[in-house]
């Protein structure tokens, strides 16, 4: 591509973003960074009354948690009004935008007549300026609106990257409000739509990645736009994410924060992986890495139907993740898994973090599975009945005995538990279930002597002893 390409995520921050928003900023990032172009965080804050500082704080810490790092950013809406505002000055020179002067309660009643009469309801251009027209006076008392002058003829067409071939009539748009009600001679607050157009002319974004409730804002903003003398960036409107219900994925449908699935003990890269198929394929490749990724991606492959979130599916790719990070870079996470605990990890995480991954599907589980190596563990009574009981009772005490004193490596742990096997006429699962019980909490883990390697020799004998 011989133009740079620039992207851009624009939430607005009037509640938690949850994962149908940030996939709006994965395919924008991932677009920018496949391309060597730039990703550009904007904030739409100008709905001042839902607005709140904690809602961008959240964006940011969640857009930092993936690592979808912006390359310019966060711009605020709110800090560049005195631009909007120049710029609709110069349309009302221009001819380009005019003074409405129809009430809200004019507007209504037009509407209600439209609607009686079967048609669209839409303003009905009383005061749009045209030649030879005469406007109606001025009436005392009211703060008028101002217009974007909308082609009334010829059509609106763009190629979507998703939806394809979109055409829209201009005689099914009415003039839009670009700047609320304000006295004569001020210009009042411009309205999202159009403030949407002058950043993207200003950042020069060259592809616009968002979800399809936006479609309808499309052939206004196309036409403002062009109103302005610049060409509309390339536009792909995403299918929605469903919930698992099938409903439209929002927080009134039981949507989750994006920082719940980190300290759910999610890997960043395991959500990039599930939210890139959430809408994006790439043959019949499953799990991913983030570098695997950005080598794929374009914008050929996005899906023309809804993605539905599955959890279980999710923790799933997660799972895959854990096998594939290294030890070393799983033991921080963990380690903060412990940390929310009040326990102090140490540096046998890491290889704790080898033997257990395999079983687990989150770093939380994975922190469950370390826990009894920082903390006694608290057997369930059923199982402490079941196992523990007065038939293995001396074996278990000649095992810590043996295991007072040999060398604390997994051989010679193994060949004091046969000996013990071997002494007492029992079976490896005899044995092994009640020591797992005591030590570890559970009677189900992986091989008794690379668990009890990774404890310390006096926390065996403790638990042990507790017989």
């Amino acid at each position: 591509m011989s133009t740079r390409i620039r992207t851009r995520f624009a939430p607005s921050p009037t509640g938690f973003i949850h994962l149908g928003n940030i996939r709006s900023a994965l395919y924008p990032w991932a677009f920018a960074r496949a391309n060597g172009g730039d990703f550009i965080l904007r904030i739409e804050d100008t709905d001042q009354e839902r607005s709140t500082q904690a809602a961008v704080d959240v964006i940011l810490e969640a857009m930092a948690w993936l690592g979808l790092t912006p390359d310019e950013g966060p711009y605020y809406q709110m800090q560049r009004m005195a631009r909007y505002k120049q710029v609709i000055g110069e349309m009302l020179q221009a001819g380009l935008a005019y003074h409405c002067y129809m009430t809200p309660a004019e507007l209504e009643a037009l509407r209600e007549r439209q609607m009686a009469a079967k048609l669209k309801p839409r303003y009905d251009g009383t005061w749009r300026p045209e030649p030879g027209k005469t406007l109606p006076p001025i009436p005392e008392g009211v703060q008028p609106v101002i217009r974007f002058r909308n082609p009334t003829h010829g059509s609106v067409v763009w190629d979507d990257k998703v939806k394809g071939r979109v055409e829209i009539r201009n005689d099914e748009l009415d003039d839009l409000v670009i700047a609320r009600q304000a006295p004569l001679g001020d210009i009042g607050t411009p309205t999202y739509n159009f403030c949407v157009v002058v950043d993207d002319i200003d950042m020069r974004i060259t592809h616009v990645i968002r979800g399809d409730d936006h479609v309808n804002n499309t052939p206004r903003q196309i036409n403002i736009i062009r109103a302005l003398g610049h060409e509309p960036p390339v536009y792909a409107h995403l299918p929605t994410v469903l919930n698992e219900q099938g409903e439209k994925m929002s927080k009134r449908h039981g949507a989750k924060p994006v920082t719940w699935y980190r300290d759910a003990g999610f890997l960043p890269d395991a959500m990039i992986n599930y939210l890139a198929r959430l809408g994006w394929s790439h043959g019949d490749d499953e799990i991913f890495t983030r570098e695997q990724f950005l080598q794929w991606f374009d914008l050929d492959h996005l899906g023309r139907s809804a993605a539905q979130f599955d959890e279980a599916k999710l923790r799933w790719v997660n799972a895959q993740h854990l096998k594939m990070t290294p030890d070393e870079r799983l033991a921080p996470l963990v380690a903060e898994q412990l940390a929310r605990r009040g326990l102090q990890a140490d540096a046998r995480l890491p290889a704790i973090c080898g033997l257990f991954k395999e079983r687990c599907d989150t770093t939380v589980a994975l922190a469950d599975w370390a826990q009894p190596y920082y903390a006694a563990p608290t057997p369930r009574a059923e199982d402490l009945s079941h196992y523990v009981t007065d038939a293995v009772r001396p074996a278990l005490r000649e095992l810590a005995a043996r295991l007072g004193d040999v060398p604390w490596h997994a051989a010679d742990i193994n060949a004091a538990v046969k000996a013990t096997l071997a002494a007492h006429g029992l079976k490896m699962p005899q044995l092994a279930m009640p020591v797992r019980v005591l030590v570890m909490g559970t009677p189900q883990t992986p091989s008794l002597d690379a668990v009890l390697a990774l404890h310390r020799r006096e926390d065996v004998l403790a638990r042990l002893a507790a017989v």
